[in-house]
């Protein structure tokens, strides 16, 4: 499955159009990250393990995505756009969401 940001892959026609395919993806924050990311926010610096936390739920909502194209019968899917979303009473949880048009290219 080809996945790209931009509206068209360039030297490949897209011969049909499958329509719009999302990848949702909820993850919860847990206690030690967040406890982790305090000392990094007060000393400063990156915050590994929500880092880590971001990248995988991103990539299991591209994945969603890509299950979901396949099923409509595309090879391939444009126009990719990717959110974030904190959620939850104490914002302990992450909404990443995933979405583009599937198509069918040659």
């Amino acid at each position: 499955m080809l996945v790209t940001t931009t509206p068209n892959v360039e030297g490949r026609k897209i011969v049909e159009y499958k329509g719009i395919v999302f990848g949702e993806v909820i993850s919860g924050v847990d206690f030690i990250k967040d406890l982790a990311a305090g000392f990094v926010n007060f000393f400063g610096g990156r915050s590994g393990s929500y880092e880590g936390e971001l990248i995988e739920a991103r990539e299991a909502a591209i994945k969603e995505m890509e299950k979901r194209a396949a099923s409509l019968g595309a090879n391939a899917i444009i126009g990719v756009d990717i959110d974030y979303e904190v959620l939850g009473q104490n914002g302990n949880m992450l909404m990443v969401t995933a979405s583009g048009t599937a198509v069918r290219i040659e």
